[in-house]
């Protein structure tokens, strides 16, 4: 009995799983969903990316018809957004590849311009870490220009680490880039954030 009944319970399906099979039968109640769930988050994630708000507005449509395109594959491994945000990243990597030559936007190398991280412990604890400092309106908007200011590579991190949550291991899937490169995009990110808030103090 307790064998059939494990049984019983290992076949149910899980979240994850039910999303595949929506995601590959294209299911448009799911599809209507996900959109409402990850609009904002999709649209900053873009917007940080890009810089303009049109172009943010272009890859957050084209995002969405990626996936519906190609649910079936979506692996249950993965957490959505990441997928998603994979899907939003190559889009946004294509689309500054048919820009002029003039514009740019390295998402795979950060630059020197920062300087090295010190007295970061933990860039995932969040102590004495410049998002502390976004508790009010105010100091949220500090945090949205002085992010801006940032190289590329490191603001795309510090986007997913601390806006979406997601973990080291899945912002190294999301950017294909080495754990090793994402932490130290993240805390040399970190250092160069609390630097340029700094600067900007009145």
């Amino acid at each position: 009995m307790g064998a059939t009944t494990y049984l019983f319970a290992s076949s149910m399906p899980t979240e994850a799983q039910e999303l595949a099979q929506g995601l590959r039968r294209r299911d448009p109640d799911l599809f209507d969903r996900l959109i409402e769930q990850y609009h904002y988050r999709l649209f900053r994630y873009l917007l940080y990316l890009t810089g303009s708000r049109e172009t943010a507005e272009d890859l957050f449509q084209e995002t969405w018809i990626r996936v519906l395109e190609r649910g079936h594959q979506y692996n249950v491994k993965w957490k959505f957004e990441a997928w998603l945000f994979t899907i939003a990243r190559h889009l946004t990597i294509d689309w500054m590849r048919k820009k002029p030559a003039g514009a740019t936007l390295d998402l795979d190398e950060a630059g020197d311009e920062a300087r090295p991280a010190a007295g970061w412990a933990s860039a995932g604890s969040g102590a004495g870490s410049p998002f502390d400092l976004a508790a009010g309106r105010e100091e949220s908007e500090r945090v949205r220009t002085a992010l801006g200011q940032l190289p590329a590579a490191f603001r795309e991190v510090l986007l997913l680490r601390f806006q979406e949550d997601l973990a080291l291991e899945e912002i190294a899937a999301v950017t294909a880039a080495p754990l090793s490169t994402v932490k130290s995009r993240l805390y040399r990110g970190l250092d160069a954030l609390r630097a340029t808030m700094e600067e900007s103090k009145p």
